[in-house]
């Protein structure tokens, strides 16, 4: 029995022996004409390809309509004002809030040119009974405007002379 384990020991020692872990020693180099460490780091540091040229900014063109001051797409068509003391008569939109406070009355569209601006409200008595009657509705309303038209920084304005909710 002790010399099966005399043999198995022999033979998986000489097979343990004989395997090196050992690093390889620090005298050892690589190749001749491979580069050395410092110009592979500055091989990795250099681009590729050259780096793309930056686009030029785009030209700086107005992002507001000057006759509602909101936003418009690019290239869209310069909507037409009304002439100042144009009478608009009889037409019928819808009176909505803008954020400063005013009153905006927007056209419904007659299904022709459909290129009809709002127009700013003018403060006056009528523009009143305009807000109490919305106060008081559930509801959006529509109304039946008659007024003069006014123009004023590339904007047109209305002063009311007759102001009717319409009933469906």
């Amino acid at each position: 029995m002790k010399t099966v384990i005399a043999i198995v020991i022999l033979t998986f020692g000489s097979v343990g022996w004989s395997q090196t872990t050992r690093p390889a020693s620090p005298t050892t180099r690589p190749a001749a004409g491979s580069p050395s460490v410092d110009d592979m780091f500055k091989q990795l540091l250099v681009p590729a390809r050259p780096t793309p040229k930056p686009l030029d900014p785009a030209p700086n063109v107005s992002k507001t309509d000057i006759s509602s001051s909101k936003a418009i797409a690019p290239n869209a068509p310069r909507v037409n004002l009304v002439r100042e003391g144009t009478v608009v008569f009889d037409r019928r939109g819808r009176l909505h809030r803008m954020g400063d406070g005013q009153y905006e009355f927007s056209f419904e569209s007659d299904g022709q040119a459909m290129k009809d601006p709002p127009m700013v409200v003018l403060p006056s008595l009528k523009l009143m009974d305009l807000e109490n009657a919305i106060k008081i509705s559930s509801r959006e309303l529509r109304f039946s405007i008659t007024g003069m038209a006014t123009e004023y920084n590339g904007r047109n304005y209305i002063l009311l002379d007759k102001a009717v909710v319409v009933t469906e």
